[in-house]
């Protein structure tokens, strides 16, 4: 476990410490933070969102959990992997002034650019903390939404994630996550490359096994707002998998998505 966590934070502060930002909505799974790993749009389109920071988007989103969050004026956000800051800024035109919004991120760098671009902003409200999402450095029922793009995935126990994100939320507070799932299964040699793990798709657990666990935790309310598949290309598959194991991965009607999961803590 603590060699993925090593390679992930390794992977992430290098996107920022060696400017491989990637092009705005062009997803987690492009540029430098993969190698030659690209998916075909991945993110969602965030130029016209209010609150967009140009500087903080890295493009590593897989969706646009800020959409359907239900935030509202005064409300107490923690966003999950904020890496640069973008959703806290767009979370922050939602909660106003009267609010505040918590990042939290794994990698130094990445905490340190939030922090850069926080202070362009002079935002008072905003604050980002580096912490490990098994075990983040939060009090116990102190945010009304939760808010996480294209980060859990990369959590290797999930379980822990989960059993965490609803210590820290408050009863009767929401999430709307979004993240990669699988619909059937990839083959092992995906898995097992390292690349493709930090490039957010061997991480992803299948989407029945991922409510399930979001289940379990305790959470009520469990829906699915957005759902789409991710295109991966034959080239991109047959570097990492054989000719015979593209046919096969393709006729068992598996796949790759982002989704936005929404779920409450009950009162």
């Amino acid at each position: 476990m603590s060699g993925i966590k090593n390679f992930v934070k390794d992977k992430y502060s290098a996107i920022v410490t060696q400017n491989l930002s990637v092009a705005p909505a062009s997803g987690c799974c492009s540029g430098g933070c993969c190698g030659d790993l690209e998916l075909s749009m991945i993110g969602d389109e965030y130029k016209n969102v209010k609150g967009h920071n140009p500087d903080a988007d890295l493009g590593l989103g897989c969706g646009l959990p800020t959409e359907f969050a239900k935030i509202k004026e005064g409300d107490h956000v923690l966003d999950l992997g904020s890496g640069a800051g973008n959703d806290c800024f767009v979370a922050r035109t939602q909660t106003g002034e009267k609010g505040k919004v918590t990042g939290l991120d794994f990698t130094e760098a990445m905490v340190n650019k939030a922090n850069e671009n926080l202070k362009k902003t002079g935002f008072k409200n905003i604050e980002f903390v580096q912490g490990d999402i098994e075990k983040m450095p939060l009090p116990d029922n102190a945010f009304d939404v939760l808010i996480s793009n294209c980060v859990l995935n990369l959590v290797p126990d999930k379980q822990k994630a989960f059993s965490e994100i609803f210590r820290v939320m408050k009863p009767g507070a929401h999430f709307s996550i979004s993240d990669v799932v699988l619909v059937g299964d990839l083959p092992e040699s995906l898995r097992k490359d390292a690349e493709m793990y930090a490039g957010c798709v061997s991480g992803a657990i299948g989407k029945d096994t991922y409510i399930e666990i979001v289940a379990k935790q305790g959470f009520t309310g469990i829906k699915v707002q957005k759902e789409k598949q991710i295109k991966l290309s034959d080239e991109l598959l047959l570097k990492h998998i054989s000719a015979k194991e593209l046919r096969d991965f393709k006729q068992s009607g598996s796949g790759v998505f982002s989704i936005t999961l929404y779920a409450v803590k009950p009162f």
